[in-house]
């Protein structure tokens, strides 16, 4: 079985026990992490189904959850965040995810991202593109290959901008960070998580102020194939914790980095200093 089947295999494998408690929310105990985040039994549990299918078919590879943290070692390891949206998940909102993903020598090969509740899967391989298919008792339908390919017009206003999380959920700072590029770009809401609509063409741009590995490698690698760029604020390719970024284009990639790398590097204002 190819690395793809695999990954993908594991994420529809945790999103079914994840649907499982998503249909029983009430009965759901929620608990706080160190920094503050919500976490259930649905995240261990989800988790856990991946890791078996994991372990199962590559026995010998590491594993990087957020939940376990990280087993074994070696040039492989695979990815995995459990559900991504956890604050959606336990407010009954749809748009929460499963991410499993593969590194390998240090590069993301494979990436697979889970809607659930909204039965759509996404997924890419390196060099292979990217795809989105309908989640269906019988398996996947409607196989579709994703593009961000649209005429560039070469400049940030207008442009559909995505915002992670929610506005609910953005902190004051994260506001400020934001604005500069809310000023000259149009915020847009969000059906799916924002990149994969980067990815699939109906947005410009998404920031995710805030993540860990586990939140960008698979998404990051659905929007390159798909033709888009991803990086984090201080130009990082690879998936790194802090705020990212996702483009369509290296044009307008380039624009809004420089807008947001301004405006985490400004000094505060001092009240009586112009």
């Amino acid at each position: 079985m190819s690395d793809l089947l695999v990954a993908r295999r594991a994420a529809l494998a945790g999103a079914a026990v994840g649907l499982r408690y998503f249909a029983a929310l009430a009965e759901l105990p929620r608990e706080l992490k160190s920094d503050g985040s919500v976490v259930t039994e649905a995240d261990r549990a989800v988790e856990a189904a991946i890791r078996e299918v994991l372990g199962d078919a590559r026995p010998d590879d590491a594993v990087l959850g957020e939940e376990a943290g990280q087993t074994g070692g070696g040039s492989r390891r695979w990815i995995v965040d459990p559900i991504d949206g956890t604050a959606l998940f336990v407010d009954g909102d749809d748009r929460w995810l499963v991410l499993v993903a593969l590194e390998e020598a240090g590069e993301i090969v494979v990436g697979v991202a889970v809607v659930p509740a909204q039965r759509k899967v996404w997924w890419a391989q390196r060099g292979s593109g990217a795809f989105e298919a309908d989640i269906s008792g019988a398996g996947l339908t409607g196989e579709r290959r994703i593009s961000v390919a649209r005429p560039d017009q070469g400049g940030l206003e207008g442009s559909r901008l995505g915002v992670i999380p929610t506005d609910a959920e953005l902190s004051s700072a994260e506001r400020e960070l934001i604005a500069p590029l809310a000023a000259v770009a149009t915020t847009a809401p969000w059906s799916v998580h924002a990149a994969l609509l980067v990815a699939r063409g109906q947005l410009d741009l998404t920031v995710q102020v805030r993540g860990q590995v586990w939140d960008y490698a698979a998404t990051k690698l659905i929007v390159e194939e798909a033709g888009g760029r991803f990086s984090g604020l201080d130009g990082q390719l690879r998936p790194m914790p802090g705020p990212a970024l996702f483009a369509r284009s290296t044009v307008l990639h380039t624009a809004a980095l420089q807008i947001l790398t301004a405006a985490v590097t400004q000094p505060p204002h001092k009240p009586g200093v112009s």
